[in-house]
């Protein structure tokens, strides 16, 4: 017995450093499988044809009634997914919900009633359950936590529920949280913002470059993506123009973002726009050789992060001179 015990495992059951490895690499790739497969995909969510009435479109069960609503003709406001906050930017309307007279008040009742009015229009929830630390951090940190306190509601100590609503042309997000007796409630509908700058036209640019060597540019995105809007194609062919009629000029496109977000995502966020507008150029017929792109995330902001100005100053291409 005691020799059985003490025996030195034979090469086929000893452990083995490669096998160790392999199996710690398909475990990495299994729970990153794992983590894509349960990321929130708007694509996934079927597309709504229901009759919407006017903004905001989702009104309240009898018994409840609205406090202090507020509707903004363009905001930028956060909705947990799942496993991350989708900023919205365009319509919103947001207010603290509370019971009428001898009515009580039931959380229960008002998710319910607003459950089976955003299915009804071809909607679906999307989260229901606390808003995990890294949600609620992101949220603190931006303006809507001080815009929208009543909205939000307490989703420090309370479960939220989020709701979408999947159009051919936007996508409407519902949020409901309770607070003590009183629930939040926001709601917005993605809508892109009019642009009324004007390109800075190729001479500009190039007087910039001279003066400063560098020029910061509006470049518009989809909202955390990198796929350019067809508005800013004004502002990039004066680019390519000031390419063409200078043609010693090398660039280095840089990316910038705000402060929303990690850093690592907003470090690639950014380094992913710098490199569409590079292709947007490259495409367009300049030599490769005369660009390059780089992305610094929000490491070196123009202005302060803690209002929306101050973030669309800090969300911007620049060019400089090589």
């Amino acid at each position: 017995m005691g020799a059985a015990c003490n025996r030195t495992p034979a090469p086929s059951e000893a452990t083995s450093p490669v096998a160790d490895a392999s199996a710690s690499a398909e475990q990495a790739v299994a729970q990153e499988t794992k983590a894509t497969s349960n990321a929130f995909d708007i694509s996934t969510v079927p597309v709504s044809t229901a009759t919407l009435g006017g903004f905001p479109y989702i009104g309240l069960p009898d018994g409840y009634e609205a406090l202090r609503p507020e509707t903004n003709t363009f905001e930028r406001v956060p909705f947990w997914t799942g496993d991350r906050l989708e900023w919205v930017e365009g319509q919103a309307y947001g207010a603290l919900v509370q019971a009428k007279g001898d009515h009580p008040f039931s959380q229960l009742e008002l998710n319910r009633n607003i459950q089976a009015l955003v299915e009804s229009l071809g909607g679906q929830r999307v989260f229901s359950g606390r808003i995990p630390a890294e949600g609620k951090e992101g949220i603190q940190a931006s303006d809507a936590a001080v815009n929208r306190v009543d909205a939000l509601g307490d989703i420090y100590n309370e479960s939220a529920e989020v709701y979408v609503i999947h159009r051919a042309d936007r996508d409407i997000w519902l949020h409901v949280a309770k607070n003590g007796n009183q629930a939040g409630v926001l709601i917005a509908e993605t809508k892109p913002v009019a642009i009324t700058a004007k390109a800075l036209p190729a001479d500009e640019l190039k007087k910039s470059l001279d003066a400063a060597g560098k020029v910061a540019i509006q470049v518009q995105f989809e909202t955390d993506q990198a796929a350019i809007l067809p508005t800013s194609k004004p502002q990039l062919e004066q680019v390519i123009s000031l390419l063409n009629e200078n043609s010693a000029l090398r660039l280095s496109i840089n990316g910038h973002t705000d402060n929303t977000g990690s850093a690592s995502h907003n470090l690639q966020l950014s380094q992913h726009r710098a490199a569409a507008v590079r292709d947007f150029i490259i495409a367009a017929g300049i030599d490769q050789k005369r660009l390059e792109s780089s992305g610094f995330g929000d490491s070196q902001p123009v202005a302060q992060n803690t209002t929306d100005d101050g973030k669309a100053r800090n969300r911007r291409v620049e060019l400089v001179k090589i």
